[in-house]
């Protein structure tokens, strides 16, 4: 079980407060789906997911503010045995899942 942690926005911003989650606990995600709306000192960003499973906790309340690196979901993966695997990371031993998705199998 991950947790997703909030990435860096950039330009040295170090924290940002969220503004909606378009998530809630027991919900299911897909790779790179929306899951919140965070504002920081310069701008509101759509947060993707780089996971896909079920979403078993929010860690943060909408209006209070997150720095980088401290959790923001955590999600439970829809296949243990595969784990998780983010888009362009290739994970030894997940190396033959991967391609025998891409084969069809």
């Amino acid at each position: 079980m991950p947790d997703f942690l909030l990435p860096d926005l950039g330009e040295g911003l170090d924290e940002a407060e969220i503004i909606a989650w378009r998530v809630q606990a027991g919900d299911h995600v897909t790779v790179d789906q929306v899951i919140a709306e965070v504002e920081t000192a310069k701008a509101v960003v759509e947060l993707p997911v780089p996971y896909a499973g079920v979403v078993t906790a929010l860690h943060a309340e909408p209006g209070s503010a997150v720095s980088v690196g401290q959790p923001l979901i955590t999600v439970t993966a829809d296949d243990p045995a595969t784990g998780f695997r983010e888009p362009g990371v290739v994970v030894p031993g997940q190396a033959a899942a991967v391609a025998a998705e891409g084969a069809g199998g």
